[in-house]
Formats: structure tokens, C-alpha cells, sequence
């Protein structure tokens, strides 16, 4: 009985052999010519991703939008290069392949927001309606742009809070782009026996001289209407966004100072009360 069994564990480790002898002799070219195949592969995407990383650095084009397409080059290659592998060793790709589409159909119903987030952000990148530093309006909402994302972009307003957009937000909506720079608007009231002239002339005089003022966009100041109290004058001008209030209320001190110094009163509304004995 020893014998017997001794005998039977001798022939299962020579079928075994037999097996992994016949395997090798039947697939070892095939293992390596696919693994020769996967090596290369990775060495040609690897070149491609580079080659469009450079000819995107070559014309200028954004660096986000330029890492999202050389990286998406390169795993597409990587992708194809793999299927070619896997073909070379004799296994069936066509399975494989539906089941990766079906998976992906449901990967793309499931992230179906965050796909759009993305092509908004490509079309962000490519039509370029604002760029990092420009101060934007969108939704009621204004800051300064200060990270364009794939996904979102980052605007930082003056009270130093971060806003993050969601792309999908912002393309096909009402974009207001002013820049590096916010229009200010301000009014004040004279009365009708002060000279409107001297005031425009001696205000514009105070806000073309001042530096808190962007000089390129022009100002304006003239009379905006008139009411009860007086002859209303209306300005118009552009600050840095940055320092929007800083420079705001810097700039409504200094031409209060100059009113007064020229003797100029903003009349105040008086009400009379008559009262009957």
C-alpha cells in the first residue's frame, strides 16, 4: 500500500510537470511577446503624452487643458496597447470590451453632474471668456478668478472668502467679465444755487489725479437727476477689484474734503412741522 501510494503521488507530480512543461513550450513566446508589446506600448505613450504636453507649451495653450489631454492621449494608448497584449496570447477581447462599455455607461449615467462639470471646464479652457486674475459676475456672484479647474473654478472676493463654482454654472449663463478691474458708482446731492459745472469740474479734477482710480476706462461725472433735496450728481469710475472698498470709501473722503473746501454744502432733505393752536 505504501508503494501504490507513493507511486500515485509520483504520477500526479509528473502529469504537473508535463503540464507547466507543455504551457511553457506552447505560451512562453506568446508571454513574451505580449509582454515585449506592453513595454513598448508604455514607452509610445509615454512619447505621444510628451509630444502634446510640448506642442500645447509651444503654442500657449492652458496648462490644465494640456494635462487633461496629453494624460488622456496617453491612457488611450495604454488602453489599446493592452487589447493588442491580451490578443496576443490568444485571449478574447470582445467580452471584455462590451463589458468595459456597459461599464462605462453606467459609470457616465451615475457621474452624469461631474462629467458635465468637466465639458464646461474644457470649454472654459478653449474659448477663454476670462482668465486667472479677471473679475467676473456670474449668478449674482463676483470675485476674482483665482484657480480654473476641469471641474470648477475658485474666485476669491475682497473679504478674502474663497468661492468655488461649479463649471456647469457658468457656461451657457449670463457672464459679466469687467476684468482686474469693478465699476464704481456714487451720487450726492448739491443745491440749485450751487454751480453744477464748478462741482463736475472740480470732482473729475480730484478723481483724474487720484491713484486709486484705473485712468484707462475714463470716468464720468454729470448730472444725474434732480429732486426735492437738489441738483443729484452721479460718478462713475473703476478701482483695482482687490481693493474695491478700500478705494471706494478713500476716494468718497477726498471729494467730500474738496466740497467742503470749496464751500460747496450737500443740503440735507429739512422737513417743516406747523403746528395749530
Amino acid at each position: 500500500m505504501p508503494e501504490e501510494h507513493l507511486q500515485q503521488e509520483l504520477q500526479q507530480l509528473q502529469n504537473v510537470y508535463t503540464l507547466i512543461t507543455e504551457f511553457l513550450v506552447q505560451y512562453s513566446f506568446r508571454l513574451v511577446g505580449a509582454f515585449i508589446i506592453f513595454l513598448i506600448g508604455l514607452w509610445l505613450a509615454a512619447k505621444v503624452s510628451n509630444l502634446v504636453t510640448r506642442q500645447f507649451e509651444k503654442h500657449n495653450i492652458d496648462l490644465t487643458l494640456s494635462s487633461f489631454v496629453s494624460n488622456l492621449v496617453r491612457i488611450l494608448i495604454i488602453i489599446m496597447v493592452a487589447i493588442v497584449a491580451l490578443g496576443k496570447l490568444g485571449i478574447s477581447v470582445t467580452p471584455m470590451v462590451a463589458a468595459i462599455g456597459a461599464a462605462s455607461l453606467g459609470a457616465g449615467l451615475a457621474i452624469q453632474g461631474m462629467l458635465s462639470n468637466y465639458a464646461a471646464g474644457i470649454t472654459i479652457i478653449v474659448t477663454r471668456p476670462f482668465v486667472v486674475g479677471n473679475t467676473i459676475t456670474v449668478k449674482e456672484v463676483t470675485g476674482v478668478v483665482k484657480d480654473i479647474f476641469l471641474g470648477m473654478t475658485v474666485l476669491t472676493n475682497e473679504e478674502g472668502e474663497q468661492i468655488n463654482i461649479p463649471n456647469k454654472h457658468i457656461v451657457g449663463e449670463i457672464l459679466h467679465n469687467s476684468f482686474a478691474n469693478k465699476l464704481v458708482e456714487t451720487r450726492f446731492n448739491i443745491s440749485y444755487q450751487t454751480d453744477p459745472e464748478h462741482v463736475t469740474a472740480l470732482t473729475t479734477k480730484l478723481l483724474a489725479e487720484s491713484p486709486q482710480v484705473y485712468q484707462d476706462k475714463g470716468l464720468h461725472v454729470g448730472i444725474n437727476g434732480f429732486n426735492s433735496i437738489g441738483i443729484e450728481i452721479g460718478i462713475r469710475y473703476w478701482v483695482p477689484t482687490q481693493t474695491y472698498y478700500q478705494d471706494k470709501y478713500q476716494t468718497n473722503l477726498a471729494i467730500y474734503k474738496a466740497l467742503n473746501a470749496a464751500g460747496i454744502k450737500i443740503p440735507c432733505p429739512v422737513r417743516e412741522v406747523h403746528i395749530e393752536r
